[in-house]
């Protein structure tokens, strides 16, 4: 059983923009990562191996490759010009730089990056939005080190590179070997949250319409919901019954903006499709469609509508962006975000205390560097002065050691390796920023939304300014 939201760290609804759930009217879900959450290291290690296969077949050195999903999080970002993988803050200022499985120095990354800001609209980069990009973020690291060494067949560059990661990652999604293997062995693989059919169940007796919109097959989605659902739904009645609209092979994040064709699912068993033309109807599945038509058959106002998914740009970017729709994200990693915060929460506040304290003493020498250049100028004794600089610069220094274990922890949380999901060093990461700009609420799964209920106003914190007062 999943821990009590009002109780568990990290189960809380946070809001960029205040959402009030009452004027909500439907609320439309994702499927993978979203109302279904995988034992990632075992659905992430599938993918690298049925992609490390398909780059072997094409005769590349792939042998010795190996998958550690610990060494990657969320929000980092593909360089696909210089080969690296790299953090930057909501501005797009690099704060940490890996080429293959190397961490740069802060010299070598300086100088790599000088006058660089990482812009997501440059072709140049590839934003890690979702859980499914750890499987390429581990071959992406360990082949740009056997690139560097010998050049791999046909690469020419670390554009080429990632294009052909992306071509075996989508080989093993298309081709369907990764979900059979899924299906078959469902416990192995998926974290079902029984909360899930709870929250759906009372949104729609608030009065909710729900629909599915996912990009995966018919024919896996009927699976996995069946195994997952089914059994905790009441006699008679299995997962299709929560959803209003059940929509497949979305396509997103076209769905969101292009006027895609839409047919409707005649046959549950063998999967066979007709063109569908006008309204949705109720109780159906269709393959394909786009968001227009869904807004013309429900008949709400775009500010009406809620979408809920795990993928940062193709479910919330382009929903908010296109449709003006409301949105929130799922991110399962913040539970372990925010518990970590806490836990480190007594350390915070003595860092917190020594950065204070430490921001008085360097006013104190530079107050008195000032004074003994004046004293220069004039040709004055500087004597105790000098002494008192001294004296400064050593508290400083002393503070300074106490600080940097603290700040070092601080930098680690969540991640060993690159730290936090939502900070880059003591500013916002750029993930932060993306969430920020583009979800209207942010949250670790869907049945965080019980503890509000479907009438909840969840209203959005007061922002804080660099001139607010501390504390």
């Amino acid at each position: 059983m999943s821990d009590s939201p009002s109780t568990s760290p990290g189960r809380g609804l946070y809001c960029n923009r205040t959402l009030n759930l009452r004027g909500v009217r439907a609320i439309g879900y994702d499927m993978d990562y979203t109302l279904i959450h995988y034992h990632v290291d075992e659905w992430e290690r599938a993918a690298f191996e049925h992609a490390r296969q398909q780059l072997s077949a094409q005769g590349w050195p792939v042998e010795s490759l190996t998958f550690d999903p610990s060494a990657f999080t969320l929000g980092l970002v593909f360089d696909l010009e210089l080969g690296n993988l790299v953090k930057a803050t909501r501005f797009g200022y690099v704060m940490k730089v890996q080429h293959g499985t190397r961490t740069l120095t802060f010299d070598e990354q300086r100088t790599v990056y000088d006058g660089v800001v990482i812009d997501l609209g440059e072709e140049r980069f590839e934003f890690m939005n979702t859980l499914f990009e750890l499987s390429r973020a581990s071959l992406w690291t360990q082949l740009v080190e056997i690139h560097d060494i010998k050049p791999l067949p046909g690469v020419a560059s670390f554009l080429h590179l990632y294009r052909e990661i992306d071509r075996a990652l989508g080989a093993a999604h298309l081709e369907g070997a990764l979900k059979q293997q899924i299906v078959d062995d469902p416990e192995r693989f998926v974290d079902f949250d029984p909360g899930i059919v709870g929250t759906l169940n009372d949104q729609r007796l608030a009065g909710k319409q729900l629909l599915l919109i996912t990009n995966s097959e018919w024919w896996y989605t009927e699976r996995i919901m069946s195994w997952c659902v089914n059994g905790s739904m009441p006699d008679g009645q299995t997962w299709r019954d929560l959803f209003d609209v059940v929509i497949v092979a979305a396509a997103k994040p076209r769905f969101f903006s292009e006027q895609g064709p839409i047919y409707r699912l005649v046959d549950d068993e063998l999967g066979h499709l007709e063109p569908h033309y006008g309204a949705l109807e109720r109780g159906e599945v269709y393959h394909g469609g786009n968001a227009r038509m869904v807004e013309a058959s429900l008949g709400h106002d775009p500010s009406q509508f809620l979408y809920v998914g795990d993928h940062l740009f193709g479910d919330v970017h382009v929903t908010k962006d296109v449709l003006r729709w409301r949105t929130c994200l799922i991110a399962r990693e913040l539970e372990d975000e925010v518990a970590a915060a806490a836990g480190f929460a007594g350390s915070e506040q003595e860092l917190r205390t020594l950065m204070v304290e430490k921001g008085r003493l360097e006013q104190v020498h530079s107050r008195l560097r000032l004074d003994r250049r004046r004293l220069v100028v004039a040709d004055e004794p500087r004597d105790e002065t000098d002494a008192a600089i001294d004296a400064a610069a050593r508290q400083i220094a002393t503070i300074d050691a106490d600080i940097a274990p603290l700040a070092q922890a601080a930098a680690m949380q969540g991640n060993d390796v690159w730290g936090p999901l939502m900070r880059a060093g003591i500013d916002k990461s750029l993930f932060a920023r993306q969430v920020e700009k583009y979800a209207d609420v942010y949250t670790s799964r869907v049945s965080n939304f019980a503890a509000a209920t479907p009438y909840g106003y969840l209203r959005a914190a007061r922002g804080s300014l660099p001139h607010d007062a501390p504390g």
